[in-house]
This record gives C-alpha cells, structure tokens and sequence, in this order.
C-alpha cells in the first residue's frame, strides 16, 4: 500500500513538473535565442543554450527602437488602470455582496455578459466616443479604456470573496464606531488580500500586453505601448527580425514577473488570517 502510494506521487509530482516545464519553455527559448547572434539564429541548428552569447540584439532595440518610452506607456497606462479599477471595484463588490436588491442578479448578469462581446464589436462606437471627448491618442483615454476592460472581471471576482468573509466581523467594527467606507477600506480590504492580488495580476497584465485597443486609439509614435512597438519588428513583407524581437519581449516580460514575485505572499495568505483571535 505504502509503495502504491509512493508511486502515485512520484507520477504526480513527475507529471508536475512536466507542466511546469512545458509552461517555462518558451521563455527559456525566446531568452537563449535573445543572446544568439544573427548568424547562428538562422543557421538551422536547434538549441536553446546559444554557442557564442552576444548582446548585438539588447544594444540594437536600444539604439533603433524607442522601447524604453513605450514600456513607460504600458506602465503608467497599466498601473493607472489597475489602481482605478480596483478603487471602483472594492466598494461595487462589497454593494453587490451585501444588499440584496432585486437589480443585484441582474447587475450581475450583465457585468457576467459583457464578457462575451468580442473587440471589435465595441471598436467603432468606442472610437467614436472618445473622438468626441478629444480623448483619441491619449494615454488617459487608453487607460479609461483599460478600466472599463477590467472593471468586469475584477468586480465579479472580489463580490465571491466579499461572500466569503463573515458579517459579524464588520457588525464588530461598525458597533466601534467605523464608518461604512472605514469598514470596507480598513477592515474588509484587507481580508480580500488574495483576491486583490489576482485582480490587480490580472488588471496590469490585461493592460500590459493589450494590443488591439492601443493600436486604433494611438497614432503618435511617442504615445505607442510596449505591445505595439514589439509589431514594429516586422517588417512590411512580414517577416520578422527575430533577435532584436526577442531582446525586447524579454524586456517586455519583466515588469509581470516582477508584480508576479511581489504579489505572490498575496495569494499565499490565508483569507481570514488574524482577522479572529481566539
């Protein structure tokens, strides 16, 4: 019995870590092949590791390519996007979880539907809107773009985990003396670290890697995300100049790891973690 046991989880953990292997790979391959010379790309050998490392790639997107001007486009769309839907949110949800109303379901229902339109079905009026608002490339009326696009998601999201935690510990705070925003912002907040964290995942991933949106509303070079600067690396005849793209979605993959690392003790957390004391 003992053995089977052992088996069944060397097989799970073996088949684990296959996944996480075939998950990480393309990542391994675009950044060996961002140190591969031109030459040895296009030699026809296959390998991950490259034979003779080179930066030509990493000094040609800097030297060419504006990357840096339009990965602070993505940050600051994404981050301002990111902050303002969850500032919506986490008041939208604990309403929609706590006050039992007969619009709640259907609120729901169309947050839960509106998922299901496609882009370009809202591309022409959503232009159109803008346009008359004089908010066509700008990067505030991208980033009320990205808000309304994640506004969605995360607020179905935090409404389950605002289910989830128990009335009597906001019944407590409001006999203290908390206002209803004290309690939402200071006592339920907090409590909803894991779900805020794969919101705010989520919401800056969205915007960082959005493509679609960013290229119809912006036209000044100077305005262009990170994802459309990675289109300018091929060429009119489609073919693409495989280094330096990959030199720069390495780049360009770094500011999600990084809010990945920072976030991951959020998903860690326990929900309820020190919120009773015995």
């Amino acid at each position: 019995m003992k053995l089977h046991s052992r088996l069944i989880d060397a097989a799970t953990h073996a088949g684990l870590l296959l996944f996480a292997l075939f998950l990480v790979f393309p990542l391994i391959w675009m950044i060996g092949t961002s140190f591969k010379p031109t030459t040895e790309i296009y030699s026809g050998v296959v390998s991950v590791i490259p034979e003779a490392p080179s930066l030509d790639h990493y000094r040609t997107i800097f030297q060419e390519q504006s990357i840096f001007t339009s990965m602070l486009n993505s940050f600051y769309v994404g981050i301002a996007s990111t902050v303002i839907a969850i500032l919506i949110a986490l008041p939208g949800s604990y309403a929609l979880a706590r006050y039992s109303t007969r619009w709640n379901k259907i609120i729901l229902g169309w947050v839960l539907g509106s998922q299901i339109f496609p882009v370009i079905l809202v591309m022409i009026p959503l232009y159109i809107l803008l346009r008359s608002m004089m908010l066509t490339d700008s990067l505030l009326g991208l980033t009320l773009v990205y808000v309304v696009w994640a506004l969605p998601f995360v607020l179905w999201m935090l409404q389950g985990y605002v289910h989830s935690i128990p009335v009597e510990i906001e019944e407590a705070a409001s006999i203290d003396g908390a206002s209803r925003m004290q309690v939402i912002f200071r006592i339920v907040a907090p409590l909803l670290l894991p779900a805020v964290g794969a919101s705010v995942l989520f919401a800056f991933v969205s915007a960082w890697n959005e493509f679609f949106f960013a290229l119809v509303l912006m036209k000044d070079p100077g305005l262009m995300t990170v994802q459309v600067e990675l289109a300018r690396f091929t060429g009119m005849e489609g073919q693409a100049r495989t280094g330096p793209l990959a030199a720069a979605s390495v780049l360009a993959t770094v500011p999600s790891v990084i809010l990945f690392g920072f976030l991951q003790k959020w998903f860690s957390s326990g929900l309820l973690a020190g919120a009773v004391k015995n």
